[in-house]
């Protein structure tokens, strides 16, 4: 599973942020390690200076294996919510989908003629 971090200007990156994505993306995905290729993680301070409420934005896109990637956007107030929000939408929808694939069309379709032989035993 390769991670990539990406920050702006205004988001300084160090070797503990680095760790603490890796970590944080390991820990909840260690069950799909086999299905995710590749992880980016963009952050950036969309007000700068200026401050303001929830102006921290994580982007986070997953590719899993043999689908199409999956993107999520999550604002914070600061640098941990906003990724700890990405992650848990990304969860979401990774399951979602992988759920959707291995389960096409949900159980199998009996037919009609079935169901009364199972009836009549």
């Amino acid at each position: 599973m390769n991670i990539e971090l990406r920050t702006d200007k205004n988001i300084r990156n160090s070797d503990r942020l680095i760790t603490y994505v890796r970590t944080e993306l390991n820990q909840e995905f260690q069950r799909h390690s086999e299905r995710i290729t590749h992880f980016s993680v963009h952050l950036s301070d969309e007000n700068a200076a200026k401050g303001g409420d929830d102006d921290i934005r994580c982007m986070i896109e997953a590719r899993p294996a043999g689908l199409k990637p999956i993107v999520v956007n999550h604002h914070g107030h600061n640098i941990d919510t906003a990724i700890r929000g990405a992650i848990d939408r990304l969860k979401r929808s990774l399951e979602h989908v992988i759920e959707k694939k291995d389960n096409v069309r949900g159980n199998p379709l009996k037919l009609a003629e079935e169901t009364v032989t199972d009836i009549e035993e």
